[in-house]
């Protein structure tokens, strides 16, 4: 659980890396209004670059809980992860009971969470990669809504990177079906703001069955 000490970590590094950010990359924010103001949420995306977490920190004045890879608490700059109360996921496990928990109650306590169903950096020809359900478990156990979000473009200087969220959704109970819909949701986010992506769209089922 966040704590007081490691919100004002947050927002101060926030304060120091929002207008760094923001002047050196120009990024384009589209639906920052459908992240709710206040409550549980989970925000859902594509992840293709190592900064997408702190495009997402600076969409929103809220606080962000991002799920991490665990080689960053143990790096060089892990006393920042720890320090504003991140997440740490094991990549190398089939299953994160831990960070599922972590995350689930922080969604119970009314905190933002930021996770990549992918579960790691897309470096492939494909448009996404297969979802895990590790955003669709923890919305459904917490009854919170899922806010799915696409981030397109380059990490140049000064311009050329768009996020985009999207309309909140809960999930039916479903667990299959609600991440169907979050990936065909993201699909169609990252087609919206990237419509000339030499990438492949692939379906959900096409990677149920490539499984």
């Amino acid at each position: 659980m966040s704590s007081p000490a490691s919100n004002r970590m947050y927002r101060t590094i926030r304060f120091v890396c929002k207008p760094l950010f923001t002047v050196l990359y120009r990024p384009k924010i589209i639906g920052a209004e459908n992240i709710p103001e206040r409550g549980g949420a989970a925000l859902a995306g594509n992840h293709m670059h190592a900064l997408d977490p702190i495009l997402i920190d600076v969409s929103t004045r809220r606080i962000v809980r991002t799920l991490a890879k665990s080689e960053l608490f143990e790096g060089f700059w892990g006393f920042i992860f720890r320090g504003v109360a991140a997440i740490p996921v094991d990549l190398h496990a089939k299953k994160n009971p831990a960070a599922l928990n972590a995350a689930t109650e922080a969604l119970k306590n009314g905190a933002l969470i930021n996770l990549s169903p992918e579960a790691k950096r897309n470096y492939t020809e494909y448009l996404l990669l297969p979802f895990k359900y590790g955003a669709v478990s923890m919305a459904d156990k917490t009854k919170a809504p899922i806010i799915p979000y696409a981030i397109a473009g380059r990490y140049k200087p000064f311009g050329g990177l768009t996020v985009k969220f999207g309309k909140p959704f809960y999930t039916t109970g479903d667990l299959r079906d609600d991440n169907k819909r979050l990936y065909e949701e993201i699909t169609r986010l990252l087609l919206e703001i990237s419509p000339n992506t030499q990438k492949i769209a692939r379906s959900f089922e096409e990677w149920e069955e490539a499984d």
